[in-house]
């Protein structure tokens, strides 16, 4: 009788019928695995940290065609203030300690290992409201050219339409 690899032939000796492994990742899920696999990798990423008592510290770690990754540090108190990327969607990965978002919706506490993946034009803010300093990596894709400021006020949900003032009488 005829084993399986006889019949079929050895799966390792026909690469030709695997789907070529991307070198860069061109979807959102290929992003946030580049963002998790980064996150793995520690060794690699914990000793470019430094922290700044003035303002966030950042650092590209990396970039690809149409994205670049960065590692940012912020000790307690820091933030980013409220932000859009223009027109680069992201990813956000906790790497330690504690963040917390604001936006639209309401805070939201990020701790060590969550993701955030936002669309552009997504307007958040993001804060070390912690007692301890935390580290954060942040994919942009397209690359991030812009990061407009936005001013201080409520915040609308996505997709909502602004307020309307009542019809004076």
């Amino acid at each position: 009788m005829n084993s399986d690899v006889q019949i079929a032939g050895d799966p390792l000796a026909i690469p030709h019928l695997l789907p070529p492994v991307p070198a860069h990742p061109s979807t959102v899920a290929g992003f946030a695995g580049l963002a998790r696999s980064i996150a793995a990798d520690r060794d690699a990423w914990a000793p470019l940290v430094r922290y700044d008592a003035t303002t966030r510290w950042y650092h590209r770690l990396r970039t690809g065609p149409q994205y670049e990754v960065w590692l940012l540090s912020w000790l307690p108190g820091q933030g980013s203030g409220r932000h859009d990327h223009g027109p680069s969607s992201g990813v956000l990965t906790v790497l330690e300690g504690e963040l917390t978002e604001h936006t639209a919706d309401g805070p939201r506490g990020l701790t060590a290992g969550n993701q955030k993946v936002f669309a552009p034009g997504y307007v958040h803010e993001v804060v070390n409201d912690a007692l301890v300093p935390a580290v954060s990596l942040h994919v942009y894709f397209p690359g991030l050219t812009e990061m407009p400021m936005r001013p201080r006020g409520r915040l609308r949900p996505a997709g909502a339409a602004p307020a309307q003032e009542p019809a004076a009488n």
